[in-house]
């Protein structure tokens, strides 16, 4: 398989690794250097991009592959309003997109977890729950779209919460997300139920970079030569 990579930063680098043990061939790498490259000409030479940048390009960088005929993995988050947009534009080409908060193995199963947990915890109100996370300095977006995900998913369960919000413990009606950035950290979450009687707790943390790029080539394999919106449940369960 070819592989464009957009953005070619510490995760970019880990991901071009991966790929190459796994026998794919690299055939462009774009930063912010040479942003002039990812054009239609270069990318006749891949099968699937794999887009890790930041928020204020991804939509571009997305779109601009679509538009050239070639799949998609997306892994920026702080862009979540306009991925339907991106959605939307693989459904009218006909190509293959798939945009994920976390592309980790284990992160994809404690996210199963949490849904299970939630849907036990539903009408407990004896139990308040908050999420908290830490991630490295250079992480621009807080909260991370992990944590986002897993307070999706418990709302969508929890009868009595409609909404996350970030450092607001004293909203009842918030899933409260805690976010810490701390210098060479992965990333680690953990979702709490705390209650008066005792705590229950569920944590994924990561030790190094290696399941996240995994996760992106293994998810650039899954889409090659498919159309349509996939997620990371596809790519592992083989189900959406």
């Amino acid at each position: 398989m070819n592989i464009a990579l957009i953005g070619y930063g510490k995760m970019g680098h880990v991901i071009d690794q991966i790929a190459m043990k796994r026998g794919h061939h690299i055939v462009l790498r774009i930063t912010s250097a040479n942003k002039q490259e990812l054009n239609e000409e270069n990318l006749r030479n891949a099968d699937v991009a794999i887009e890790f940048t930041n928020p204020v390009v991804a939509k571009e960088n997305v779109l601009q592959c679509l538009e050239a005929g070639v799949n998609v993995v997306c892994g920026t988050t702080g862009w979540n309003t306009h991925v339907i947009e991106a959605a939307n534009k693989a459904k009218e080409k006909g190509m293959g997109f798939l945009h994920a908060s976390n592309f980790s193995v284990g992160v994809n199963i404690f996210f199963e977890v949490n849904k299970m947990l939630a849907s036990l915890m539903d009408g407990r109100t004896d139990y308040e729950v908050s999420i908290e996370e830490i991630h490295h300095t250079q992480k621009k977006d807080a909260p991370s779209g992990t944590a986002i995900t897993l307070a999706e998913q418990i709302i969508h369960s929890l009868g009595n919460k409609d909404h996350w919000a970030l450092d607001k413990q004293d909203d009842k009606s918030a899933v409260a997300i805690i976010a810490h950035r701390v210098e060479n950290v992965p990333g680690t979450h953990k979702v709490t139920y705390t209650s008066a009687i005792d705590n229950i707790e569920i944590t994924h943390t990561a030790h190094n970079r290696e399941g996240f790029a995994l996760g992106a080539v293994l998810a650039a394999e899954y889409i090659m030569g498919k159309a349509g919106v996939f997620s990371m449940k596809d790519v592992l369960f083989g189900t959406k």
